[in-house]
């Protein structure tokens, strides 16, 4: 097995980009959901509201992160607060957790956002002061965690740190696990679709169809990880990555003829999301995949 393409989501929800390498830190890949969209109370959005966001790509250069719309031009972005600002903190909340203190981008690019979404929004990035525990599900805890560990909605609240990611710092899944969905999916006259509708960082070659969903621990190239469940998916598979526009009920449809979670049958799912022990080196694509516990 070995990894065959890698992915950054510079901001949560926006178009991602293929790289040949990334740098792997605390909170996940360098550069990964840094930078996340909210609303005028915190609250994150996403495609699964504003589909529209899938039309602006991303970019990055060691400095800046450059947002670009067809017919809208682009603006660039600090990747970091500069050191001679003193930023305002916004509170934030994602999912489970709440009141977040993430640093504020400024009137220029929320600007450019609200026009191009329609609506009122405003681009923050993680600081100094921005700290997100991973919050498990008791079967992916890891048995480090002590017997007192306090719990969030019924998550227990890990040491391992995540960024604006949904919940985990890495998603997993297999060019066999897509070959064999868009089988189907050809089987009942529907149309293929590609990976980018899963929106994984770490794309494996090599392994059975959904094997990843059986890892306990793997690592690839130097970095070691652990399993932490499987990806529940949503409307943003239905989203073509390029226009954001709706297509109808696949691959939804299809995958829950045969991808339902058995421990919650509303749950369907595709990939599997992955925390790394390694808190530092690089992913680079070709790396070799080893198995590190034997799968289950």
């Amino acid at each position: 097995m070995h990894l065959s393409a890698l992915y950054l989501y510079p901001v949560k929800s926006l178009r991602g980009i293929a790289v040949d390498s990334a740098e792997v830190d605390a909170l996940g890949l360098v550069g990964d959901r840094r930078f996340l969209i909210v609303d005028a109370h915190g609250q994150f959005l996403t495609q699964r509201t504003l589909p529209r966001m899938a039309q602006i790509a991303t970019a990055l250069t060691v400095d800046t992160l450059t947002l670009s719309a067809d017919g809208h031009g682009s603006i660039s972005i600090p990747r970091e607060t500069p050191p001679d600002n003193t930023p305002a903190h916004i509170t934030v909340s994602i999912w489970r957790s709440k009141n977040l203190l993430a640093d504020d981008c400024g009137p220029e690019p929320a600007a450019w956002l609200s026009s191009f979404l329609q609506t009122p929004v405003r681009l923050v990035r993680i600081g100094q002061h921005f700290r997100r525990p991973v919050l498990y599900k008791s079967a992916f805890a890891p048995p480090s965690l002590p017997a007192n560990t306090p719990r969030v909605e019924n998550r227990l609240v890990g040491d391992d740190l995540v960024t604006f990611a949904d919940g985990y710092p890495f998603l997993v899944a297999s060019e066999s696990s897509l070959d064999q969905l868009n089988d189907r999916l050809i089987s009942r006259g529907a149309d293929p679709v590609p990976m980018d509708r899963f929106r994984p960082n770490l794309v494996l070659s090599g392994c059975e169809p959904f094997a990843e969903d059986t890892w306990p621990r793997l690592q690839i190239g130097d970095i070691a990880f652990r399993a932490a469940g499987p990806c529940s998916r949503c409307a943003i598979t239905t989203t073509d990555q390029l226009t954001g526009e709706r297509e109808g009920p696949e691959p939804l449809r299809t995958l829950a003829t045969f991808r339902r979670d058995p421990a919650d049958p509303t749950d369907v799912n595709f990939g599997q999301n992955l925390v790394h022990e390694t808190k530092s080196g690089t992913l680079r694509v070709g790396a070799a995949v080893h198995l590190i516990d034997a799968p289950k």
